[in-house]
């Protein structure tokens, strides 16, 4: 399962969608297939793989590595060094960036996520756009030394805290919310033009790194997720993909319903998009695709529901990871690609610190229910880890 996931744009009213023809699902534009990988840990199926971020005196990284699910044995560790100009957390005196990386590293009891909804379900898919498809390349925020200045950027996998590339001229004063297309050939974020525009944006990797305008943004309040080919971004939270690409969940303030279809521009969700969006009942966060048409939910109770995403009603029993008396919330990350099992982290309520794993742990639980919940045991995971993906 792909979590980098794709587009959905704006502007195209309801009769515009009765027009527009059907999808191939095999068209790589729906989703991400059109994209040749390299083979290696990660990128071959059945592996899971975690963004864990780890700060020490003089050093500050993200290191993203492939697991086999079956033994939990480390397939393969790639190393992001996070140069110091990078905004990886949030505080006084400087401007507030909005990024994942943020979310990744600077959230602690005193600085909040720069984001209104901090749930697993949600973290998981906007850290996830962070990365190419392969995983050789991670989108920063950069903060000039005034610390009001900000430009996107990237780092490569295996450099050190100087290898970094900054994108933008000292004419960009405003770039946040910065991402990774899916083959880590451009970056992209949101901006605010000198008329004070709202905007999307992208900046080739390669070449002059000219600004290229993508369409209308909503500020930096919101997230991107980029995916197709060519690549589009949507600007919502909790997106993810479905298998054919067709169509994708998502949330955004005033906007109803959960599951939207693939749209050919970039954009923020609006009011047409939730015109024909199906709402997911009783759905706090979706955890992932369980088939084309069934997603994963974390319901209003706690427990997790497959629910069917034409009718927008449950289907099968209520699988519960904890007990009501625990005293810890169950959220979830990530979906198998056969849909037949999903990863949870078990943690206090608003406390993930990133220390060893204790009180805090992470189990693998079947869809169905039928199987006992597995605690994952590895030692380089702490409790501030995010499971990206499980192909």
């Amino acid at each position: 399962m792909l979590t980098v996931l794709c587009v959905q744009g704006c502007g195209s009213s309801a009769s515009d969608d009765e027009k527009r023809p059907e999808p191939v699902p095999s068209a790589p534009y729906w989703g991400n297939r059109g994209y040749a990988l390299p083979d290696g840990p990660f990128t071959r199926e059945d592996t899971v793989v975690t963004a864990t971020c780890n700060m020490g005196a003089r050093y500050a990284g993200v290191d993203v590595q492939a697991w086999d699910p079956e033994r939990w044995e480390l397939l393969d560790t790639r190393n992001f060094f996070i140069p110091v100009d990078a905004a990886f957390t949030n505080y006084p005196g400087v401007q507030a960036v909005h990024s994942p990386l943020v979310e990744l590293c600077g959230v602690t009891p005193d600085s909040p996520s720069p984001y209104a909804v901090d749930d697993l379900e949600y973290v998981t898919p906007r850290v996830r756009a962070l990365f190419d498809l392969a995983y050789t390349r991670m989108a920063v925020v950069l903060r000039d030394a005034d610390g009001r200045t900000t430009h996107a950027g990237y780092v490569e996998s295996g450099g050190n805290a100087d290898d970094f590339v900054r994108l933008s001229d000292a004419e960009s004063d405003d770039e946040q919310n910065a991402v990774m297309a899916p083959d880590g050939r451009s970056v992209w974020f949101t901006y605010f033009t000198a008329d004070g525009e709202r905007r999307i944006g992208s900046r080739s990797t390669e070449g002059d790194h000219r600004l290229s305008d993508q369409g209308p943004a909503t500020g930096h309040d919101l997230p991107l997720t980029v995916s197709g080919k060519p690549p589009h971004a949507v600007q919502a939270d909790m997106v993810r993909l479905a298998p054919d690409g067709r169509r994708f969940t998502a949330t955004a303030p005033k906007i109803y319903g959960h599951v939207f279809r693939t749209r050919a521009s970039s954009g923020p969700l609006n009011a047409a998009s939730g015109r024909t969006a199906t709402l997911l009942n009783g759905c706090l966060g979706v955890v992932g695709w369980v088939d084309g048409e069934r997603v994963l939910c974390r319901t209003q109770s706690g427990s997790f529901r497959t629910v069917n995403t034409r009718s927008g009603r449950a289907e099968g029993n209520a699988v519960a990871v904890i007990r009501e008396d625990d005293g810890r919330v169950a959220e979830g990350m990530v979906v198998s690609a056969d849909g037949e099992r999903f990863i949870v982290s078990v943690h206090l309520p608003n406390d993930r610190s990133g220390g060893p794993l204790g009180l805090d742990d992470f189990r693998v639980v079947s869809t169905s229910g039928e199987v006992v919940a597995v605690p994952i045991s590895a030692d380089l995971l702490t409790d501030g880890t995010v499971f990206l993906e499980w192909r």
